[in-house]
C-alpha cells in the first residue's frame, strides 16, 4: 500500500523521516532446548578431559623422586611454574577469544597441553620437565579452563549464570575424579611414563569435540542468549595485549580487586598449591600407600562438584562477599586439624575432613566470578583472568614451598598450618569488600583516568 507523505505544517520545520528500526534476530523456530546448555555440555566435557593434568603433580612426586633422584623442591618448581604460566595466560586468553574466537584457542590449547604432557615421555633432567610440564602445559592450560568458563557463561547465559559458572568449574573436579584413579594405577603397576602418556590422550580428544559441536555466539544461530535479549555478535576485538593490561591498570587502581586477587592467590595456595600436590606424599610419608591417598584425592573432586554448583546456586541468591568469607574461615578450620588425621590407613575423621574440604574446594569461584562482573562490567572476564593470575601465583609459591619445607624439615606439618593461618585473612579481605556502589567511584575515577 502506498504512503501519501505528511505536508509540512506552514510555520514550522519540515518533519523527518522517522530512522530504520534496528534489524532484529533472523525469524526461526525456537529449540526445544535452548543450545546455551548444549554450548555449556561441550565446554564441561572438553574441561574435564582436559583436565586429566591437575590429577599429576601429586602422583608424581614419589616416581620422580626415587627414579631420578631429584628432590620435591626441584619437583615443585615444574608445578609451580606450569600454575603461574597457568594464572598469566588466562587474562590473554579472554582476550583472543573475544579477537578470534573460543573454538580456535581452545583448540590449539588442546594441542599444546598434548604436546607438553606427551614430550614427558622421554625426559631425563629437570629442565625437560620444567620445559614440557611447566612451560607448555602451563599455556595450554592457562588457555582454557576459568577463562573459558568465564566467556562461556558471559556470552550464552543471562539466567543462570552463578549456577552454570559452577557447574563449568566442577568439570575440572570432575576430570579430576576419572582420571585421578586411573593415573594412580597406572603410576603403581606401568610407572610414570604411561600416565604422562594418557594424559595427552586425554587432552588431544576433547580436540573433536571442540571443532565439530563448540559454537561461538548466540548470535551465530540467530538465538538471543539463555534468559536474555537477542544481539548481534560484536565484531572482532583487536589490540588484544593492549586491551588486556589496560584492564589489568584499570582494575588495579581500585581496592577490590587486590582484595579479591589477594584472597584468590590464597585459595590457589591452599587447593592446587597445597592439596593438589602435596597431600599424596604427605600422605605416603605417614604409610598411606599411594594409590589410597589418590583415591581420597579422587573423592575431593566428588564432592567438589556439590559443592561448586551448590556455591553457583548460593551465589544467584546470598552475599558473594559472605559466602566468600565462610569458605575461607571453613577451609582454615580443617587445614588446622589435618596433621593429627595422618595414618597408615583412612579413618574416620580423615573421610571427614576430605567430605568437608571437598565441599570447599573451588566453591570461591562463582562468588568471585560475580564480584568481578559487579564492578568491571564487560571487562568482567579479563580482570577474573588477572585475579585468576594471582590464583595460580599463590598456587606455584606453595607447590615449591610445600616441597622445600619437607626437603629440609622432613615434615608437611608446618606447610598445614601456615596454609590455615593464611586462610583466615583470606576470609577477612573477602568480608570487607566494598559493595558497589561504595566502589563505583574508584572504578569510573581509574577509567578517567586512563
Amino acid at each position: 500500500m502506498t504512503q501519501t507523505a505528511a505536508v509540512p505544517a506552514p510555520q514550522g520545520p519540515p518533519e523527518r523521516p522517522a530512522p530504520a528500526a534496528p534489524p532484529g534476530p533472523p525469524r526461526r523456530p525456537a529449540p526445544r532446548v535452548h543450545p546455551a546448555w548444549w554450548v555449556a555440555l561441550v565446554s564441561f566435557v572438553t574441561i574435564m578431559c582436559a583436565a586429566a593434568f591437575t590429577a599429576v603433580p601429586g602422583l608424581f612426586v614419589e616416581p620422580l623422586n626415587a627414579e631420578l633422584g631429584w628432590s620435591r623442591a626441584t619437583i615443585g618448581l615444574a608445578v609451580g611454574l606450569q600454575s603461574v604460566l597457568y594464572g598469566l595466560t588466562a587474562p590473554f586468553a579472554a582476550a583472543l577469544m573475544d579477537r578470534f574466537g573460543m573454538r580456535p584457542v581452545v583448540t590449539l590449547a588442546l594441542v599444546v597441553i598434548t604436546g607438553g604432557a606427551l614430550s614427558t615421555v622421554w625426559m631425563s633432567e629437570p629442565w625437560q620437565f620444567l620445559l614440557g610440564w611447566g612451560l607448555l602445559v602451563g599455556i595450554g592450560s592457562g588457555s582454557m579452563a576459568l577463562a573459558f568458563t568465564a566467556t562461556v557463561t558471559g556470552r550464552w547465559f543471562v539466567a543462570r549464570r552463578g549456577l552454570v559458572s559452577g557447574v563449568l568449574t566442577a568439570a575440572t573436579a570432575s576430570g579430576q575424579l576419572v582420571f585421578l584413579p586411573l593415573l594412580a594405577w597406572i603410576v603403581e603397576n606401568q610407572g610414570w611414563r604411561p600416565a604422562s602418556a594418557t594424559v595427552a590422550i586425554a587432552a588431544l580428544a576433547a580436540v573433536p569435540l571442540v571443532v565439530l559441536l563448540l559454537r561461538d555466539h548466540p548470535a551465530d544461530m540467530g538465538l538471543a542468549p539463555y534468559g536474555g535479549e537477542y544481539a548481534p555478535k560484536p565484531a572482532p576485538v583487536r589490540g588484544v595485549a593492549k586491551r588486556t593490561v589496560t584492564a589489568l591498570f584499570d582494575a588495579a587502581r581500585t581496592g577490590p580487586f587486590w582484595l579479591l586477587a589477594g584472597a584468590f592467590a590464597i585459595c590457589g595456595a591452599t587447593t592446587n598449591g597445597l592439596v593438589r600436590t602435596h597431600f599424596v606424599p604427605g600422605a605416603h610419608d605417614h604409610g598411606m600407600p599411594i594409590t589410597v591417598a589418590a583415591g581420597l584425592l579422587a573423592v575431593i573432586g566428588v564432592v567438589d562438584v556439590i559443592g561448586t554448583i551448590g556455591s553457583g546456586w548460593l551465589t544467584d541468591r546470598f552475599s558473594p562477599r559472605v559466602l566468600l568469607g565462610v569458605y575461607y574461615t571453613l577451609r582454615g578450620v580443617a587445614l588446622l586439624f589435618l596433621p593429627s588425621l595422618m595414618a597408615p590407613q583412612v579413618e574416620l575423621p580423615m573421610v571427614f575432613f576430605i567430605v568437608f574440604y571437598g565441599l570447599d574446594w573451588v566453591a570461591t569461584v562463582p562468588p568471585t566470578l560475580a564480584l568481578c562482573r559487579e564492578f568491571y562490567g564487560d571487562d568482567a572476564p579479563i580482570v577474573f583472568g588477572w585475579v585468576l593470575a594471582a590464583h595460580q601465583i599463590g598456587a606455584g609459591v606453595v607447590a615449591f614451598a610445600g616441597g622445600l619445607v619437607r626437603d629440609v624439615t622432613g615434615s608437611y606439618d608446618a606447610v598445614w598450618y601456615g596454609a590455615g593461618a593464611l586462610c583466615a585473612g583470606a576470609a577477612l579481605m573477602s568480608l570487607v569488600i566494598r559493595r558497589q556502589r561504595a566502589a563505583l567511584s574508584d572504578v569510573q575515577s581509574a577509567r578517567a583516568d586512563l
